[in-house]
């Protein structure tokens, strides 16, 4: 049988035809906004108070509730993926506005519906959720029900909702904006070409130091010329979700983040106790890369640059059958799914300009597909990128036979199937190296991303900590994110590098999603937590697979703790589980000293 030939370019008029301009898409946001105002008239009918009835309304207005996420989230993975592809696209920029304005209105019914589930008392709720067409969602009713206490008024929240779209989701949609508009300019035989954002971060992986020095320099350069326009928008965005949690009442600006992720604050804070603990491996590893680069010391721009001077590219058809092979090494319905994504043409992976920087994956949940968006340059680097997002896809499909409701599964586990699958690839890859020189520079490879997850990620944490304590007195200008920037960096790199990138605040899209807050730790968490689950599977070979489907699937029905209580006998809120993870890291990194003792 032949094999087949993948294409890196995404088939998006499969969902809607006519990109921006599809009528089809169209009607489908006719039906969302319908949709939205029969959610908010059956919401509305509902007056708590009879068991009976409530059992019913409650029943009809679920099933509202879900026909219409289903809806919107549908119409917001086709405008993202829109705005992915070509950052110039108007249309939709403008859909995009209009989606904000459906979202609003949503919250504000689910505002409503939320408080009329507080509203019911306790001996009756209990009531309501033993009946079998509501015990399988009695986590996440119970959750919105209890959050709804903590929040203002229907009246209240439906106005913070209204005055979200022109006012908090504006200042994420200015960030879009202004991004698309960067260029790098960069030389090229002696011919100075524009590249997109996506496209010269790509160049901090080429093997020529000066390459990667002389576009950073332009990339600080570049940002630094938007930094006013940018810190004005962080600190608009910082300061709309400051006020409401002021008038919420809530104090601790990881009330939210924490409350979306299901997690406790122990638990976050004894992760980071024992990653700070352990980060000398890591500078003892950047060390000994500086001294295989030729360098005293090294530098933002020098984290991802790989080890020997070989132009070797691994073409995306070589680097989606390395995927398909290892992935069938872990299970066949892993294998599957992503044979399908690839054969369908789900994943949009192209070097080209006018991408959005970075990589994503996105749920058409009425389609029952995934699309995957990032920027293939031939990198062992982007092999992994590519086999992290189809875990994402992965975790998706896996919970297709789960309740819709069921599936709005947290930040921090969202990361875990991602991570779990990009460390399948990752591994296979050291394991299969031709010779030494090459194993080094692929466990290096991997390494980079242990870094970034206990790292970077780290400094992303600390600068968001401080820079909101920051902001709760006043707006912080831009010199003065850098600063913060640049100390959060010493603190998580432990002072290991000559030269830092202040400016990291303004080229990090994380920073200014309006959709979840702090949108940092949930990497390192997701990274660490899989490989508790990688540790098994390793065990147990292809039998896991059904048991990590099942994991999968509870991913969105109980807290991370009870999780892992549940399928890994953990508790994450002690230091031995995180130990033993951030102890599986540091094996490759001995293994890399190991290795370059002598060099």
């Amino acid at each position: 049988m032949a094999k087949a030939n993948y294409t890196y370019v995404w088939d998006l008029d499969s969902l809607f035809q006519g990109g921006s301009n599809s009528a089809e898409f169209a009607n489908h946001l006719a039906e969302t906004k319908q949709q939205i105002s029969l959610f908010q008239t059956k919401v509305q009918q509902w007056n708590p108070g009879n068991l009976d009835n409530d059992r019913r309304y409650l029943l009809e207005i679920l099933a509202a509730f879900e026909k219409t996420a289903k809806k919107l989230r549908q119409a917001g993975a086709f405008v993202g993926c829109l705005q992915a592809q070509n950052t110039a696209d108007r249309n939709a920029q403008q859909l995009e506005a209009e989606l904000s304005s459906f979202r609003a209105d949503f919250q504000t019914a689910l505002t409503a519906f939320d408080q009329l589930l507080a509203l019911i008392e306790n001996p009756a709720w209990e009531q309501l959720l033993s009946s079998p067409e509501l015990a399988e969602l009695s986590f996440v009713l119970s959750e919105r029900r209890e959050l709804a206490k903590e929040k203002l008024s229907e009246k209240e929240e439906a106005i913070i909702n209204a005055l979200g779209v022109d006012g908090y989701h504006s200042w994420g949609q200015m960030y879009d904006l202004i991004v698309g508009k960067i260029t790098i300019p960069v030389t090229d035989n002696g011919e100075e070409k524009q590249l997109s954002v996506g496209q010269a971060f790509n160049q901090f992986s080429s093997p020529d130091r000066a390459v990667r020095q002389t576009v950073f320099k332009a990339w600080e350069t570049k940002w630094s010329e938007q930094s006013d326009y940018l810190a004005k928008t962080l600190n608009h965005l910082a300061g709309f979700r400051l006020k409401v949690y002021e008038l919420r009442g809530w104090k601790d600006v990881l009330h939210e983040p924490l409350r979306i992720s299901r997690m406790k604050k122990q638990t976050l804070d004894t992760m980071w106790q024992v990653i700070s603990e352990n980060k000398q491996p890591l500078i003892d590893y950047l060390n000994r890369k500086a001294k295989l680069l030729g360098i005293e010391k090294m530098s933002w721009f020098d984290l991802e640059a790989p080890l020997g001077k070989s132009d070797a590219k691994i073409s995306y058809q070589q680097g989606a059958e390395f995927i398909l092979k290892q992935f069938s090494q872990f299970g066949g319905k892993l294998a599957a799914f992503a044979e399908k994504a690839f054969r369908e043409n789900w994943i949009e992976a192209e070097d080209r300009p006018g991408k959005a920087p970075g990589g994503f994956c996105t749920d058409f949940p009425e389609s029952g597909q995934s699309r995957i968006f990032m920027t293939y340059s031939g990198t062992p680097s982007n092999v992994s990128t590519l086999a992290h997002e189809l875990g994402h896809g992965y975790h998706s499909y896996a919970m297709q036979g789960v309740h819709y409701l069921n599936r709005n599964y947290a930040m921090n586990v969202a990361e875990t199937a991602s991570t779990f699958a990009e460390m399948i690839v990752s591994d296979a890859a050291v394991k299969v190296a031709q010779n030494e020189e090459e194993k080094l520079a692929l466990l290096d490879d991997k390494i980079q991303r242990t870094v970034a997850l206990l790292m970077n990620i780290h400094a992303r944490f600390l600068f968001e900590t401080t820079f909101y304590e920051e902001r709760k007195q006043g707006i912080v200008p831009a010199q003065r994110l850098n600063e913060l920037m640049l100390a959060a960096e010493k603190e998580a790199y432990g002072d290991a590098l000559e030269e830092y990138h202040p400016l990291f605040w303004a080229s990090k899209l994380h920073f200014f999603l309006t959709d979840v807050p702090f949108y940092n730790f949930p990497y390192t968490f997701g990274y660490l937590f899989s490989l508790g689950i990688y540790a098994k599977a390793l065990k147990a070979g292809k039998e896991y697979e059904d048991n990590y489907i099942a994991l999968l699937k509870d991913t969105a029905s109980m807290t991370v703790e009870d999780l892992a209580a549940k399928h890994l006998d953990a508790d994450l809120t002690g230091k031995d589980f995180w130990e033993k993870a951030v102890g599986l890291c540091l094996e490759d990194i001995a293994e890399f000293l190991r290795l370059t003792a002598d060099k």
